[in-house]
């Protein structure tokens, strides 16, 4: 009863965020933390390309995760590729027996302390934008039904890039997506300037920035803004204060 209770609530969450100007940069962030608290996995990522083509990490769960897709992008090779150029799932239950079929992605992978990894495509009707990776730190299959869930959250997903309001045309889904890797970037930076201040790792950055978010209601690229452009001061983040500013144009 309790799973089948978060399982609702994070159903319920991406679709609120669905209603309105939502931020595609949220949408995804929100994703891979869905997707890690509720299927068996250690971390996940998310890559969709830009409008050269090319995939780009647009998400990762954590820092080790996001490397590793990074990796996978620009090395050409690995799961979360081949889902995306065939549109079909991947599922690679123990890695060691993948170093032959992408031998530099398996090498880091395992590096990093991952021993299995399956990739979700995320399809809009017959056209494939976009694929998730799930990391595993043991060896083993995911069962049929965690993946199905995996699958049913990255549709949600899905349906929020490619919402009602771009019409259908390309060229929106293509604006859209670039914004959500520019947002990305300014993420990153954010990240970096909370790391740096509190002496943290980037990860406890990014969920400092991903609560305040959410908790005042702000969209998490207009926060990582302010703090990257030095006009939120970092510690009303990091101390969780809600005092009285403006973040991403709020009065």
């Amino acid at each position: 009863m309790m799973r089948e209770r978060t399982l609702a609530g994070a159903v319920s969450e991406l679709a609120d965020l669905l209603v309105g100007d939502y931020d595609v940069a949220d949408l995804l962030d929100l994703l891979v933390a869905k997707i890690v608290l509720l299927v068996d996995v250690a971390e996940a990522a998310l890559l969709l390309p830009d409008q050269h083509g090319s995939l780009q990490v647009m998400a990762s769960s954590d820092e080790r995760a996001g490397l590793v897709e990074l990796y996978q992008a620009q090395a050409g090779e690995g799961p979360c590729r081949d889902c995306h150029r065939t549109g079909e799932m991947v599922r690679v239950a123990d890695l060691n027996e993948a170093t032959s079929r992408w031998p530099r992605f398996a090498r880091l992978a395992l590096e990093q302390g991952y021993a299995a990894v399956h990739a979700i495509p995320l399809r809009s009707r017959d056209e494939v934008i976009g694929a998730v990776t799930l990391f595993g730190t043991t060896p083993g299959d995911l069962p049929i039904e965690a993946l199905s869930l995996a699958r049913a959250l990255a549709d949600v997903a899905t349906i929020g890039i490619v919402h009602a309001r771009a019409g259908g045309r390309r060229d929106v889904l293509v604006a859209q997506l670039e914004h959500a890797l520019h947002s990305r970037i300014v993420i990153e930076q954010a990240k970096g300037v909370l790391a740096e201040r509190d002496r943290t790792t980037v990860d406890e950055a990014f969920r400092a920035l991903r609560d305040f978010a959410r908790r005042n209601g702000y969209r998490l690229t207009d926060v990582a803004r302010e703090v990257a452009e030095r006009r939120l001061p970092p510690e009303r983040i990091v101390e969780g204060r809600t005092g009285p500013g403006r973040v991403g144009g709020e009065p």
